[in-house]
């Protein structure tokens, strides 16, 4: 193959792996693959997952979240109490020094409520996360309609 259309390939193939790499950061916070699983049309609600990753020396939380796409976004989480699974709203969450936060199913996750719409497998939505030192963060979330392989691989 010719030089020119060797790097040029290299070229698109580079473009359409980052397009695809799905990530964000600000200071020492990278925010890994935010998606959401695509739901019935007539779903009254959606929850959206992520992984923050802190490379820093300090802790920092999670404060808040919100987007345009619903009436209400909260933080929350499943915990286990008298011998069911239930689910609960949080108001923070910390992201630790050198290591991680992972919002995924049947853990910590975003509920948006009140949603104009559901939206489609291979559609994104804005999604802001506020912490409380690196401050805002938005990122898109891509909706799927089955969690990305390394969610399976956990649950």
């Amino acid at each position: 193959m010719p030089m020119k259309k060797t790097l040029l390939l290299a070229a698109l193939l580079g473009t359409s792996l980052l397009a695809g790499a799905h990530e964000y950061s600000a200071g020492e916070l990278h925010v890994a693959h935010p998606w959401s699983r695509e739901m019935p049309p007539v779903a009254p609600t959606a929850a959206a997952y992520f992984v923050v990753h802190n490379r820093g020396q300090q802790a920092d939380r999670l404060v808040g979240v919100q987007t345009p796409v619903a009436g209400k976004a909260e933080m929350h989480e499943h915990v286990h109490a008298d011998g069911l699974m239930k689910m609960q709203q949080v108001q923070s969450v910390e992201v630790p020094a050198g290591g991680e936060l992972k919002f995924a199913p049947m853990g910590y996750h975003v509920m948006l409520f009140d949603l104009k719409q559901q939206a489609k497998e291979g559609e994104r939505f804005p999604l802001t996360l506020t912490f409380e030192k690196a401050g805002e963060i938005q990122v898109d979330v891509a909706v799927e309609k089955e969690p990305p392989a390394e969610e399976t691989a956990h649950h």
